[in-house]
């Protein structure tokens, strides 16, 4: 059962933003198959020299992702969306993907869309979940090896506090070889329609079950829908 709520006051202050929630089942995850680390790498490297000669202000997503954090009360300079540092890690060095498919797969889609998504083990997420803006004692450690406060910053909670964020995603809830089953969030801005972001839900979770196997189901919460419940 799918327990996900997006807070209402989160879209006073962040404006018509949008969450893409993407449920996948008997998936299999583990080392990336060499075909697609090829596809990969060649999509990388060919990002790597467009970012020698293109401005930040020309990616539209980094651009309003960054416009949201200041919306939400974050410093998108000292806290930067995850796409922006991807896109940033990207520019300086075009690095093979390694590691868990399922994490390789999840930044090929944040780089193709240029919006920040999570990924998430099903199994460590305790209880209904709740999308809203965190404050100073929200805090979780995270992929990047530190401890992260979501003051000002969109989270992602369930009832052991906050383990989700277009900054950065938790050590907790983090996907490994042994995932069967995983929520992906995909955070949407402003400038996607609900048919848009449709499209988008479908070809990742398309893309994702052809990688992985399984089945998925698919959801989006917006202001008009802040809610699933099935």
């Amino acid at each position: 059962m799918l327990h996900i709520k997006a807070d209402e006051q989160l879209f006073t202050q962040a404006g018509d933003v949008k969450f893409g929630i993407i449920h996948y089942e008997g998936m299999e995850a583990g080392n990336i198959p060499s075909m697609l680390v090829g596809r990969l790498q060649l999509y990388i490297e060919n990002l790597h020299t467009e970012l020698q000669t293109k401005t930040w202000a020309e990616y539209t997503g980094i651009v309003a992702w960054r416009k949201i954090f200041k919306q939400t009360g974050a410093d998108p300079s000292r806290y930067r969306p995850s796409v922006e540092a991807l896109y940033r890690r990207i520019k300086k060095e075009p690095s093979a993907p390694t590691g868990n498919s399922a994490i390789a797969l999840n930044n090929f889609f944040s780089l193709q869309y240029e919006i920040p998504l999570g990924i998430y083990d099903a199994k460590a997420i305790n209880g209904d979940v709740l999308i809203k803006i965190g404050d100073d004692a929200d805090s979780y450690e995270g992929l990047n090896g530190r401890r992260n406060t979501l003051n000002g910053i969109i989270g992602t909670f369930d009832e052991d506090g906050p383990f989700g964020s277009p900054f950065v995603d938790s050590v907790r809830t983090s996907v490994h070889d042994e995932t069967k089953e995983a929520i992906q969030v995909v955070y949407f801005h402003h400038d996607h329609s609900i048919d848009q972001a449709r499209r988008m839900l479908e070809a990742i979770s398309k893309m994702f079950r052809q990688v992985h196997g399984g089945e998925s189901s698919i959801h989006l919460l917006s202001r008009e829908n802040p809610k699933i419940d099935k």
